[in-house]
C-alpha cells in the first residue's frame, strides 16, 4: 500500500486547539517522519493511544487491533503473562503508519522487545520523569550521569527527549538476558544515580514518597511494558516530538524542544541520532555483573 493513497478523513478536525494543529497535521506528521520512526517500530508490539475528537477529548490505550485493520497490517497474537494473550498491532511500513495516525492514533508506544524474541529485550530503558518546578539543567545533568553509568558498564548510551516532561536514556541489548535481568540492570543503574544525590532523584514507586525529586522509572523494562517510541507525537499542548538527539545536543535540548514543524526542519538537515544503535548492542547480563561491583 502506498502511504500517499491513503485519504485522511475528517481532515480540519482540531486535534491540538492550542496550537492550531488538525488531525491532516497530524497525519502529515507522521508522514514526514515515516522513514525514520519505522525503523524504531518494525517488529515491536504498539501500544496505541488514540484520541478521535483531538487532544482534549476522550483518549485510551489500545493493546487489541481492531477487527476493521486492513489484511495488509500487521497484526500477531502476543502471550500475556498474566491474562489472555493479545492481537498487536505491528507496524512494518510507512502505509501502516500513516492509516494508524489516520485513525486517530496521536501517540504510538514501543515494546522493548520485538516479536522475534518477546521474552529477551533488545533495549534498556530509564526515563527521567520530574515533577513540577525541576529545572532543565537539572535534568540535563541526571541525563548525563546516567550515560556515564552506562558506559562504566559497557552499555553504548543513547538520548531521547520525550516530548513531554523528561528525557529517556536507552542503551541496545544483544537480546540474550531476559526481562528480570534487563529490569534489575535498568534497577541498579537507577539506584546507582541515586546513591550520588538521594536529595535530587529517586526510585520510589509511590507518588508521595517522591516528594519533589526526580523519579527514576525502570518499569518500562519489564515484559509487555513500553515507552515513547522515536518521532512519536504527545498528546500534550505544545505538539512535542518525543525526538532522537546527539549527545552534544543536550547542552542546549528541552524535552519538549521539537514540535512537527521544527522537527521536519531538523530532518531536512539531519540523520537521526540512533541510526546506528543495533550495531552497539551488547550483553545485559555482562553489564549487570560490572554494575555489581560499584
Amino acid at each position: 500500500m502506498d502511504p500517499d493513497e491513503i485519504r485522511t478523513s475528517n481532515p480540519d478536525k482540531l486535534f491540538y486547539p492550542a496550537d492550531g494543529l488538525t488531525k491532516s497535521d497530524v497525519v502529515d506528521h507522521y508522514r514526514t517522519v515515516a522513514e525514520v520512526m519505522v525503523p524504531h517500530l518494525r517488529g515491536r508490539p504498539l501500544t496505541l493511544r488514540r484520541y478521535p475528537h483531538g487532544i482534549e477529548g476522550q483518549t485510551w490505550f489500545q493493546k487489541e487491533a481492531s477487527s476493521h485493520f486492513p489484511d495488509w497490517v500487521r497484526v500477531e497474537e502476543i502471550p500475556q503473562h498474566h491474562s489472555a494473550s493479545v492481537r498487536h498491532v505491528l507496524c512494518e511500513d510507512a502505509a501502516t503508519l500513516v492509516y494508524l495516525a489516520n485513525q486517530a492514533v496521536v501517540e504510538f508506544h514501543i515494546w522493548t522487545s520485538t516479536v522475534d524474541a518477546l521474552e529477551k529485550p533488545d533495549l534498556v530503558v530509564i526515563d527521567i520523569d520530574p515533577p513540577e518546578g525541576v529545572t532543565v539543567k537539572e535534568l540535563r545533568g541526571i541525563a548525563r550521569g546516567a550515560s556515564q553509568v552506562y558506559e562504566a558498564i559497557g552499555l553504548t548510551p543513547y538520548l531521547q527527549a520525550t516530548g513531554g516532561r523528561g528525557f529517556h536514556v536507552v542503551a541496545p541489548l544483544d537480546a540474550t538476558a531476559g526481562h528480570d535481568v534487563v529490569r534489575a540492570l535498568a534497577r541498579g543503574a537507577a539506584e546507582l544515580l541515586v546513591r550520588a544525590d538521594p536529595d535530587q532523584m529517586t526510585v520510589a514507586q509511590r507518588k508521595d514518597r517522591r516528594g519533589h525529586r526526580v523519579f527514576l522509572d525502570t518499569n518500562r523494562n519489564g515484559y509487555a511494558q513500553t515507552f515513547a517510541a522515536p518521532y512519536s507525537l504527545r498528546a500534550r499542548p505544545g505538539a512535542g516530538v518525543a525526538t532522537p538527539l546527539d549527545w552534544a545536543e543536550l547542552t542546549r535540548a528541552k524535552p519538549d524542544g521539537w514540535n512537527p514543524r521544527k522537527l521536519k526542519q531538523r530532518l531536512a538537515r539531519k540523520e537521526d541520532p540512533w541510526l546506528d544503535m543495533r550495531a552497539h548492542a551488547a550483553s545485559a547480563t555482562k553489564a549487570l555483573e560490572l554494575l555489581r561491583r560499584f
